[in-house]
């Protein structure tokens, strides 16, 4: 008889936070992790954003759920707080969050105000920092974690704004959080996905024209989408890529290498 070939992320657990629908980036990665073996909990920004997610969840058959806003007090610490009493572990952490108030999103960064912007960088930035820190513990035997990014982090993308300082220093975070967990075993990856129709994409001016921009530029001719993303964030939780951290990851059929 055939002996079944064990799913390669069969046992580890994942938390996955930044799911508002099915068009998710967020969703896409918890799908992949789920295909390939893993537990996900997954967390809804709020009551107005749990009949989109709640759903989700129970097709990724996850054990855990919670209400997650990184900006209420509190709101954090209690989801790791039920992963620690329930699972007792973490292996795989996915930040896939970001918010900067519509009237400095869409202004220029010069127009930009410093509480805006202290916002952006606490909900889109800062917040990864946090939760790395409270996953680290639950991190025994190692892990993986990742923040999405865009390539407006470190190339103008017109009309990116305020985003774009923000996404460097998430890419910036990574690298020192690479650095800092790495004897612990612990992988952190910025992840670079081409543009997507995202509710989070929805904000941004003329976001059409930079979906055009992009699939005219891509060596591979297309645009990705959300399973793409979930499928490289899959494979580099796998043992497969144990000696690969620190960097920016690019899922975007090539666009970045593009002048």
């Amino acid at each position: 008889m055939t002996e079944q070939i064990r799913p390669i992320l069969a046992g580890k657990k994942a938390l996955v936070v930044g799911i508002a629908n099915d068009q998710s980036i967020a969703y896409g990665c918890a799908r992949a992790f789920r295909e390939a073996g893993a537990e996900i909990a997954v967390t809804w920004l709020n009551d107005k954003a749990r009949p989109h997610v709640e759903p989700l969840a129970r097709e990724l058959e996850a054990p855990i759920t919670a209400v997650l806003n990184v900006a209420e007090p509190g709101q954090l610490e209690a989801v790791f707080e039920q992963i620690e009493r329930q699972w007792g572990q973490l292996d795989i952490l996915v930040h896939s969050i970001a918010f900067a108030p519509m009237a400095d999103l869409q202004g220029g960064l010069l127009d930009c105000s410093s509480e805006g912007f202290g916002k952006a960088m606490d909900i889109s930035c800062h917040s990864f920092i946090r939760m790395a820190r409270l996953a680290t513990p639950l991190m025994k035997d190692g892990g993986t974690m990742f923040a999405m990014s865009y390539y407006g982090a470190n190339r103008v993308v017109p009309n990116y704004n305020v985003m774009g300082p923000v996404k460097a220093a998430l890419e910036a975070s990574c690298r020192y959080l690479a650095y800092e967990l790495g004897p612990q075993r612990i992988r952190v990856h910025a992840i670079s996905p081409g543009p997507l129709k995202t509710r989070a994409a929805s904000g941004l001016k003329d976001f059409e024209l930079l979906l055009n921009e992009a699939a005219r530029k891509a060596p591979l001719g297309e645009l990705v989408d959300i399973m793409d993303v979930g499928y490289t964030c899959a494979y580099l939780a796998t043992p497969y890529a144990h000696r690969v951290t620190g960097g920016t990851v690019y899922v975007d059929g090539g666009t970045n290498i593009v002048a």
